[in-house]
């Protein structure tokens, strides 16, 4: 158990970072994505600066769990729908640790969840406080379409239409392509929205036709229907992303703007190659949206430049940890996960100079995202090797850390060669696990004291006026002088 009496620092050698080591920190995460390499990396953060980082996980083979600065690990299938569960197993992972903890959720669930039921956590963890209802009502992308015209922010049109009459209206308003995401309930987990879980990505609808057929798949399947977002067309350097850190007065320190550089899927997908950018206009309309909504907490937003207006529209914004926030830290070994620690533990965060130009890389999704690059035009087999030599920082591969990257070369070649048996896997998932979180020790606790030495028994003096006991081993090779011996001991031997 950690003293919480004293306070011991460790110091970054490259930026001189100091950071509270008796408080751990827990990366939750409560939807089913092994593949979510934002929670490796906020163990590495934090592991590689000595503080003690436990993980929730909802199988063993997760990549993230194999992690050498894990302390102890949790393996749960929490129910994201139910709060009095997910309140017991949170309880019952702070009594394990013994001590506050810093708690970072890693996904739209777990933020959305803090947010409205934390307040009974407060004893056993430290988190941000944003208003209650706000991170429910932007992880939505329609109510946070509905939040910025109600702003004045920059967006994208939207709609979440009830009939098909209702799609072809806005299709006719803003003509093809559309972009077709399933209209999941915001905070609900991919186990809590039905037996077979949605996908997430968005695609492309390029007729009235595809529309239907995507309305009335959206009908059938679990989940909250369809939404339809306006379609802005592609042109470089047109995809942005801003990370940052809100503390309890929605000052937004520190913040990062990165590009997007390759996706996937192409057009429309999650970043695969990622370069930090400084763009100070892109940055103070950021950390303005966030001041207003009086935000607090790690948060990452998603941009796109519109030629057509010359606007940055908010595509999308996630209250929690962003997948990519390895790509942003500065020269004093600070990101945002930093920060939050510092912040949430009393110290001050100490900034550093921004080194802009840097690139992370997302090894599973940059091959895929490169080929749908060469397919449209936009890239060569020669320049994507010389994009590659220009990586700062991988997503799964570290050299001090290398189980996760060797887990997740299986667990990608695994779902590229069995796509039915992951599909029936999946769906014999179901809605989350009534089993309580199963505790393992992590490579990073601390080894267990040796037992104490055996001592020899220390031999015995008779008693006065008492037989002399003989030990077995004794009694069995002597066993002439037994009856002699007794004679001389109880005095009855003769002279």
């Amino acid at each position: 158990m950690l003293t919480a009496h004293r306070l011991a620092l460790a110091v970054n050698r490259q930026g001189g970072v100091s950071i509270d080591t008796t408080t751990p920190a827990v990366v939750l995460t409560l939807d089913r994505n092994g593949m979510h390499h934002g929670g490796l990396g906020a163990i590495r953060s934090l592991g590689r600066l000595g503080v003690p980082v436990y993980g929730v996980h909802d199988e063993p083979l997760g990549p993230a769990a194999s992690s050498r600065y894990l302390s102890g690990h949790w393996f749960w299938r929490a129910p994201a729908d139910d709060a009095e569960r997910l309140l017991t197993g949170l309880i019952t992972l702070a009594e394990r640790i013994g001590s506050p903890s810093v708690l970072i959720p890693t996904d739209d669930a777990g933020a959305i969840f803090l947010a409205e039921h934390g307040a009974e956590l407060r004893q056993w963890f430290r988190f941000s406080d944003p208003p209650s209802d706000l991170p429910r009502r932007v992880a939505d992308r329609y109510t946070l379409y509905q939040l910025c015209r109600e702003l004045g922010v920059p967006c994208l049109a939207a709609a979440r239409p009830g009939s098909l009459a209702e799609a072809d209206e806005f299709a006719a308003e803003v003509g093809f392509p559309l972009i077709a995401m399933p209209g999941t309930p915001a905070g609900a987990s991919r186990r809590s929205a039905g037996r077979r879980p949605q996908p997430r990505d968005p695609s492309m609808l390029h007729n009235r036709d595809e529309l239907a057929r995507a309305f009335h798949d959206s009908e059938t399947a679990p989940g909250a229907g369809l939404m339809l977002q306006e379609f802005v067309p592609r042109c470089p350097s047109q995809d942005y992303f801003f990370y940052g850190y809100c503390d309890a007065g929605s000052r937004c320190e520190p913040g990062f703007v990165g590009l997007k550089e390759r996706c996937y899927p192409a057009l429309n997908g999650r970043t695969s190659l990622g370069r930090w950018v400084e763009n100070p206009d892109l940055h103070a309309q950021a950390t303005e949206l966030l001041s207003r909504l009086g935000f607090q907490g790690i948060v990452a937003l998603d941009y796109r430049w519109d030629p057509r207006d010359g606007q940055y529209k908010l595509l999308g914004f996630n209250p929690r940890l962003g997948e990519q926030f390895r790509l942003f830290q500065d020269d004093a070994g600070v990101d945002v996960v930093v920060a939050a620690h510092l912040d949430l533990t009393g110290r001050p965060i100490s900034s550093g100079a921004q080194r802009t130009g840097r690139r992370l890389l997302v090894e599973n999704r940059d091959p895929a995202a490169a080929l749908g690059c060469r397919r449209n035009g936009e890239l060569n087999l020669l320049w994507w090797v010389m994009s590659l030599r220009l990586v700062n920082e991988m997503a799964w591969y570290a050299r001090d850390d290398l189980r996760p990257f060797g887990l997740m070369c299986l667990r990608t070649g695994w779902r590229a060669v069995t796509p039915i048996t992951r599909g029936l896997a999946r769906s014999r998932s179901g809605t989350g696990s009534s089993k309580p979180p199963r505790f393992r020790r992590g490579r990073a606790a601390p080894a267990a004291a040796p037992p104490p030495p055996a001592q020899a028994p220390q031999p015995q003096e008779p008693q006065p006026d008492q037989p002399l006991q003989l030990q077995p081993d004794v009694r069995r090779f002597v066993p002439r002088l037994r009856r002699p011996w007794q004679k001389v001991t109880t005095g009855t031997a003769h002279g």
